[in-house]
């Protein structure tokens, strides 16, 4: 067995031995500027820093760039607190950008309502995690402000019914260079992440701290290891084989670099997990799984949905459905198992890179919620 080059495996462990500084997500960002905002709409005061509470329990402190409060008569009608976002060492096109949140008195029961400020996208078309006409504000950043609204409002006698409006300042023109507007988010940024923290996945660093966590894993004696997407992925992989925390290898979009490690130095068994988008081109055969360097080819997946069984109605359906979420829950409804086909495919690229090796690889596909759309069972070579 290779030994061991960081003191800890999984996504903690490669991030200390990439020597990358992590930053925040839009989400948690919006998150710190809600909390401030609904606390000073209560209490006529701005805390600064505001702290909150990450989905893993952290507890990062953000200060603000912006503040306002508006009154109305005695009442306060309005507050606003922005925060900038800090990326960290990844390239995100977000970094730097003024995120606010303006916090207004919603309808008695109404709890929290979430609307779309200037710079923050609208959804338009289906297959995305929320509904057409929504704001384009992810399920996870939308709990994470609702307990902080909770957590506020229970500090300061409130009852929690209020409007969030999430901005993001030249958010329109930032969207531009994303792929947003083709997914049929329109008029701005949408509000990301799952953890709140970002990773910076983006360069030769993280490739190399995929390499160390697979040392790492090995010195331990681990057998079976999981090559992860992102956190949700991260969680069935565990979930479904109960893996330790070193085996777990947080690849981001560089499945490659897993694959041709792991053919120098291999582990008897390899789970592959993530979404079934990034998964796609995987079975394409793209190694890297970057929005900006490859791409859901629907074409490819109708043609997959045709040997799975799938009409020609089908099929032109699935080539022209708007996200390859889209395309699976078409075929899902016609009992066309298009997440199954994909995981296979995904399967046979892998094999294909480890050429021999002696590496058994299953692969699992998930959506966004974590719900596994496909499976292929473990296979060698």
């Amino acid at each position: 067995m290779a030994a061991a080059g960081a003191e800890a495996g999984g996504r903690a462990g490669q991030l200390k031995s990439s020597g990358l500084r992590h930053g925040w997500t839009t989400g948690a960002c919006a998150t710190a500027a809600a909390k401030a905002a609904y606390t000073a709409l209560l209490t006529g005061e701005f805390p600064d820093p505001v702290t909150i509470t990450l989905p893993k329990g952290q507890q990062p402190a953000f200060a603000l760039a912006a503040e306002r409060l508006t009154a109305e008569g005695e009442q306060p009608a309005s507050a606003m607190a922005g925060v900038v976002k800090d990326a960290g060492d990844d390239p995100d096109v977000t970094h730097g950008a003024l995120v606010r949140a303006t916090v207004r008195p919603g309808e008695s029961g109404a709890g929290v309502v979430f609307r779309a400020g200037p710079g923050v996208g609208t959804v338009t078309k289906a297959g995305l995690p929320l509904a057409v006409g929504e704001p384009a504000i992810n399920p996870v950043p939308r709990q994470m402000i609702r307990d902080a609204v909770a957590e506020v409002a229970a500090a300061h006698g409130g009852s929690g019914d209020v409007v969030v409006e999430i901005s993001v300042d030249h958010g329109e023109e930032i969207a531009r260079s994303t792929w947003n507007p083709r997914l049929g988010i329109l008029g701005g940024l949408s509000v990301l992440g799952t953890t709140g923290i970002v990773v910076p996945y983006s360069c030769s660093a993280w490739i190399d701290s995929i390499r160390r966590g697979v040392d790492v894993a090995r010195a331990a004696g681990r057998t079976h290891v999981a090559g992860c997407t992102g956190s949700t992925s991260e969680k069935v992989a565990v979930a479904v084989h109960g893996l330790p925390e070193d085996a777990l290898l947080d690849m981001g979009d560089f499945a490659g670099a897993v694959l041709k490690y792991l053919k120098r130095h291999p582990v008897p068994r390899l789970t592959i997990a993530g979404g079934f988008a990034k998964l796609s081109k995987l079975a394409h055969g793209h190694l890297d799984l970057h929005s900006a360097r490859s791409q859901v080819d629907k074409g490819y997946l109708a043609e997959l949905a045709r040997r799975g069984g799938a009409d020609e109605e089908l099929a032109a359906a699935v080539a022209v459905a708007n996200t390859g979420l889209e395309a699976v829950q078409l075929c899902r409804a016609a009992g066309v198992p298009l997440g199954d086909l994909v995981a296979e495919a995904a399967r046979a690229t892998a094999l294909g890179v480890l050429l021999g090796s002696p590496v058994a690889v299953d692969v699992i596909c998930i959506d966004r919620a974590g719900t596994i759309v496909g499976r292929a069972e473990p296979l060698g070579p």
